[in-house]
């Protein structure tokens, strides 16, 4: 019977320091790039990791106060824009020693708050949420533990800094692009919040408003038609559905995500109507399948890569910082006009 052969052992410091021929504490230093450290042991530290293979142990430095990683909530990992946040964040971080970790929120509440509370269990340095719909109390609570940076979430906090898009300007943007090119019956489709404590900071909220109030300052009132379902393809398939039955069809439909849109698309190709000859289409998020030829969505840029560099950069303040006066970064969308989106059929 062949003998297995036991485990290899783990690279530690001490072997690093051998290598090196250097001491255990010059190589913590390289570790934890503190001052004073000579290019020369910089290199000569770097060298014997690499030729080892040495791997700091998370757990152990954890134990010494840290362990370099970011713990980062998505809320639905099929959603093509929260790709481009983690793109920023990451991008961000690249070449510090922090890595990212990402947990699922699953738009649910007991799934979020597993999520955080693993993350916290296990250590992680900071936290970014993104869209979270724990309540405010929750995240006062989850801050005062673990630096975190909130995005998407319109309320201002003493404990977390917070990244959002100025989603009322960008709701406003589409309604007044689309009445500009005729339309009067532009409907909307929403993601229905079930969180009464935190609907009012969400972004679905806000855009919903924001394309309320633009369609009133167009005199449209009467043509507000909203289509309540969820941020996903299917809810964009369901909204559709709804709007194209009604006893007057809208000739332009708002979705509150780009995600959202596309499975308007499908309802609507299904009802066998053309886009945008015979209705019109729009987006919110600007992701990248938007402007993909075959689709070519009008859609709200609201920068999603620059929510990750800022959602990353206030982070890694924070956990420089706690004591630092927490700081809400807003930014402004833009308006990209494509295919799907042309004047009312006559």
């Amino acid at each position: 019977m062949e003998k297995l052969s036991a485990p290899a052992r783990r690279i530690t410091i001490i072997d690093v320091a051998r290598h090196a021929q250097v001491s255990t504490t010059a190589v913590s230093k390289v570790l934890r790039n503190a001052y004073g450290v000579s290019p020369q042991m910089q290199a000569k530290v770097r060298q014997a990791i690499t030729e080892l293979g040495y791997r700091p142990n998370a757990a152990a430095r954890g134990m010494r106060g840290r362990t370099y990683t970011i713990g980062v909530l998505v809320p639905d990992i099929r959603n093509p824009f929260f790709a481009e946040i983690l793109d920023g964040l990451d991008a961000h971080i690249a070449g510090s020693e922090y890595q990212v970790l990402l947990g699922p929120g699953c738009n649910g509440q007991e799934a979020e708050a597993r999520i955080v509370n693993a993350m916290i269990d296990r250590g992680m340095d900071g936290m970014v949420l993104i869209a979270p719909i724990s309540n405010c109390s929750d995240l006062d609570r989850i801050a005062s533990t673990v630096p975190t940076v909130v995005v998407g979430r319109h309320g201002h906090s003493r404990s977390y800094d917070t990244v959002v898009d100025d989603d009322r300007t960008g709701a406003t943007l589409m309604v007044n692009h689309l009445t500009d090119l005729g339309h009067r019956r532009i409907a909307h489709i929403e993601h229905h919040e079930t969180t009464a404590d935190c609907l009012a900071e969400m972004p679905n909220a806000i855009r919903a408003e924001g394309y309320q109030q633009a369609m009133r300052a167009h005199g449209l009132a009467d043509e507000i038609d909203i289509a309540s379902t969820r941020y996903n393809q299917e809810g964009g398939y369901l909204g559709a559905q709804q709007l194209l039955n009604r006893p007057t069809r809208p000739t332009a439909i708002f979705a509150g995500a780009d995600i959202v849109a596309m499975g308007a698309l499908d309802a609507i190709a299904e009802a066998g109507l053309r886009v945008p000859e015979d209705i019109s289409v729009a987006g919110y998020d600007n992701t990248t399948f938007a402007a993909f030829r075959p689709i070519s969505l009008t859609s709200v840029d609201q920068a999603g890569r620059e929510i990750g560099v800022n959602a990353a950069r206030l982070l890694l303040d924070r956990i420089a910082d706690r004591s630092r006066p927490t700081t809400q970064v807003k930014l402004s969308p833009t308006l990209v006009v494509r295919r799907t989106t042309a004047p009312p059929p006559a």
